[in-house]
């Protein structure tokens, strides 16, 4: 019997004698892709490993922040929240602890704004926000941002996070796989460019609908992107799979996504993207630096 067990890491507390020294809570976080212990000033405002460029998981509103042009933001559908169509246990409560906790009413934020001049609708979904899943507003939301950006002649960016569709909504949120979708192959039918850019997680049935019906899809490194879990595949299958399965340079590598891109640069290339796929008269890139 082994009376002791060796530990990956140091773990960091505060030490409870009063001469001794200590560390503040939260001056270090731990990278879940190189699981070293890193100096929260060093991620940076991006929020990177400096060890190995993972991206960590960011709010809807840093994400705006660090995306689109300061003060063009406006939000789209501001009022619409979740229901319980199906009477679940304790979900209500559930959904107004995180509304106050992440500021959101729903797992996905939407609107229009610019980048580097260039018009387009947004949307950004949060894991804080129940894991990014997919319920009914989460889905009518997203097929809004479409049908609007479709009335308005606009190119749609759409950044993924999700775990998939929502339990509690059970087939309800399944059915807003095929909503979106429809909403999205009208937008094409117009001629408007559509943007997907997956972060950490991206799986089920988001992965299964809109996030990869883009005509660019982009990722962030050491994002998780998938469908069914590793552990349920490998359960199915009865064998084990790579470390590095479903990991977004994975899926770079076997032609499902066009660009992993570096957060820091994510602004340039998007504004770039938008630049050469949208009528010039919906630009107005005078004052901007490329």
């Amino acid at each position: 019997m082994r009376l002791f067990k060796k530990r990956p890491y140091i773990s960091i507390q505060k030490s409870t004698s009063q001469n001794g020294p200590s560390v503040p809570d939260g001056m270090f976080e731990k990278c879940p892709n190189c699981k070293e212990s890193v100096y929260v000033k060093a991620l940076g405002q991006e929020r990177v490993c400096p060890n190995c460029h993972y991206a960590f998981r960011i709010r809807a509103q840093e994400r705006l922040a660090l995306t689109i042009d300061p003060m063009s933001f406006k939000e789209w559908d501001e009022m619409t929240q979740p229901k319980n169509p199906l009477d679940f246990p304790d979900y209500e409560e559930k959904i107004r602890n995180v509304q106050i906790s992440t500021g959101l009413r729903e797992a996905v934020l939407t609107g229009q704004a610019t980048f580097k001049g260039v018009d387009a609708a947004i949307g950004i979904m949060d894991s804080h926000f129940i894991m990014g899943s997919m319920g009914q507003a989460v889905g009518e939301k997203i097929t809004r941002l479409f049908e609007k950006a479709t009335e308005q002649s606009l190119p749609v960016v759409l950044f993924t996070a999700s775990g998939g569709a929502r339990m509690q909504e059970g087939i309800f949120s399944l059915m807003q796989m095929a909503k979106t979708s429809a909403a999205i192959k009208n937008h094409s039918k117009k001629g408007l460019f559509y943007l997907t850019v997956l972060t950490d997680p991206t799986t089920g049935g988001v992965t299964a609908s809109f996030a990869m019906l883009g005509d660019i899809i982009l990722a962030e490194p050491g994002a998780l992107v998938g469908f069914a879990g590793k552990r349920v595949i490998e359960q199915t299958i009865k064998a084990s799979l790579p470390e590095d399965f479903q990991m977004a340079e994975t899926v770079l590598r076997n032609g499902f996504i066009d660009q992993i891109v570096e957060r820091e640069n994510l602004r340039a290339v998007i504004s770039q993207l938008l630049d050469m796929h949208v009528d010039p008269d919906r630009s107005n890139k005078e004052g901007y630096d490329e």
